[in-house]
């Protein structure tokens, strides 16, 4: 039976019984659960896809922004902590990374590390000095989500729609800058990577770094794009993680 912190925490877009696998998504600052939403299509039938809802939007627009991202990922930690029985696989784009890496420490803390994590788009905690701080005015915020997708000018040019996202993206934005990152120890599962080539945020060799955080295996795989090269790659990056999972629930089902 599912806690009511699951539910509140977690959306399924695919979770059925034969879903072996849970994959956990987290989105990328002011980022929505719905990033997620056609993962289903791309990955195997035994793939579950989750997203984690945040606070402060989507069908959670009441509820308060968390204290900062540590504080976030100790509540998610506890929403997790049934799923954590099952084969559970994190994945998260820039902010996301953070957070799902955070996640997993907890979960390995108490016992049930994840079957994996991956990271997208983000410098690993130990290498977060020199990075740019994406606080600032309203009219800076939209002009830096614009920059990186035209697509969404539209929207915060809508004022109705503009006083409904930004809170949400202001919040995140001050969680990025204000995570002090640093040494972490490392994760018992395996980490893999994933960014863009052209991607302005990190580079290759600094996503590299997350080789650092684990005891087990690191690789990174560098696809065509920017900061958001998983929209236009999304084929690409879904099967190159469903080949990933499958060598995961393989080695498991082995070990057992």
């Amino acid at each position: 039976m599912r806690s009511p912190a699951e539910e509140r925490w977690v959306r399924r877009f695919r979770d059925d019984d034969g879903c072996g696998t849970k994959l956990v998504c987290f989105a990328h600052a002011g980022g929505w659960t719905s990033a997620f939403r056609t993962w289903p299509q791309g990955l195997p039938s035994d793939v579950g896809v989750l997203a984690v809802r945040y606070p402060g939007r989507e069908d959670r627009l009441s509820d308060p922004f968390p204290a900062g991202l540590e504080a976030l990922a100790d509540e998610v930690a506890d929403a997790l902590g049934a799923l954590a029985r099952h084969r559970l696989v994190l994945f998260g784009h820039s902010m996301g990374a953070s957070v799902a890496h955070e996640v997993a420490l907890r979960l390995q803390k108490r016992g049930r590390p994840p079957a994996a994590l991956f990271v997208s788009g983000r410098r690993p905690p130990h290498a977060l000095d020199g990075q740019r701080q994406l606080s600032g005015t309203d009219e800076e915020i939209v002009a830096d989500i614009v920059r990186f997708d035209e697509s969404r000018a539209a929207v915060f040019a809508e004022p109705d729609l503009r006083e409904v996202l930004l809170p949400a993206v202001r919040a995140d934005y001050r969680m990025v800058d204000d995570y002090p990152g640093g040494h972490r120890p490392p994760l018992d599962c395996p980490v893999y990577g994933y960014t863009g080539e052209d991607d302005s945020e990190v580079t290759p060799e600094q996503m590299r770094g997350w080789a650092d955080l684990t005891h087990d295996a690191f690789r990174l795989r560098v696809l065509p794009g920017g900061h958001f090269y998983l929209r236009a790659e999304e084929h690409a990056l879904l099967a190159d993680m469903g080949d990933v999972l499958g060598r995961i629930k393989y080695r498991i089902s082995a070990a057992s």
